[in-house]
């Protein structure tokens, strides 16, 4: 069979036509976004919220710059200084435990001082409590007073009676090894309410708390079975 013969083709061949693109149409639908042309009034609220917001944060951190420079300058002005308080004297001439029932007899000497120069306190109530392995026993409540600038004032708290104080095995050990030693070891804690004087000005009161952690021996027929030592108490202000 002889070949088939092709016709030939005039000029060059590109493949068959591109069709033209189709054009598309946009309806904006109902919800659909539109932004602040299509609906200017949500567009208005959210300027508007974030506008108060950022004049908000704004105010509160303009207050915060002037409470922080009122507080500096307060502090330059007077320099408070912390109140010391000391455990100068302490007796015991009973501490004795029968069948959880604590007999004691306990006269503590306290001072306090106040290192300002600027601020006086009101030590507008007083009371001290005692405590033994955790347990308190006694509490009484002291005079109350004003202090003035860098001044020293002298309190006495006596404890004397008897209470129940259950302790547990742990603490009649420790109770045993103290009564051993004749040297007990006893937590006296003030709580205070104070007001402080800057001039002419009170503050309002506030609420400290002072811990003196104390080894104090036992006195016996008017003979100390140990040596008392002075202790400077914990003042804390929260």
């Amino acid at each position: 069979m002889g070949d088939a013969k092709q016709p030939q083709l005039n000029g060059a061949y590109y493949g068959p036509s591109i069709p033209p693109p189709s054009k598309t149409y946009h309806r904006p639908g109902r919800g659909g976004g539109g932004g602040c042309c299509c609906n200017p009034f949500s567009c208005c609220c959210s300027c508007l919220v974030n506008c108060i917001c950022t004049c908000i944060c704004q105010i509160i951190f303009t207050i915060l710059i002037i409470v922080g420079i009122i507080v500096l300058v307060l502090w330059l002005v007077f320099r408070p200084n912390t109140v010391k308080l000391y455990a100068t004297e302490a007796s015991l001439t009973e501490f004795n435990l029968n069948n959880n029932t604590l007999h004691y007899n306990l006269a503590l000497n306290l001072t306090i001082r106040n290192p300002n120069r600027r601020i006086g306190i009101y030590y507008d109530r007083i009371e001290a409590r005692a405590f033994y392995q955790g347990q308190r026993f006694d509490s009484v409540t002291l005079e109350p007073f004003y202090q003035g600038h860098k001044n020293t004032n002298y309190l006495s708290a006596n404890f004397r009676g008897q209470n129940i104080v259950l302790l547990g095995n742990r603490e009649l050990s420790h109770y045993n090894d103290d009564r051993s030693s004749s040297m007990y070891d006893i937590d006296v804690k003030l709580y205070l309410r104070i007001r402080l004087k800057f001039g002419f000005v009170k503050s309002t009161r506030v609420k400290p708390k002072i811990d003196c952690d104390l080894n104090i021996p036992l006195r016996s027929n008017g003979t100390n079975s140990g040596v008392y030592e002075s202790k400077r108490c914990d003042f804390d202000w929260r």
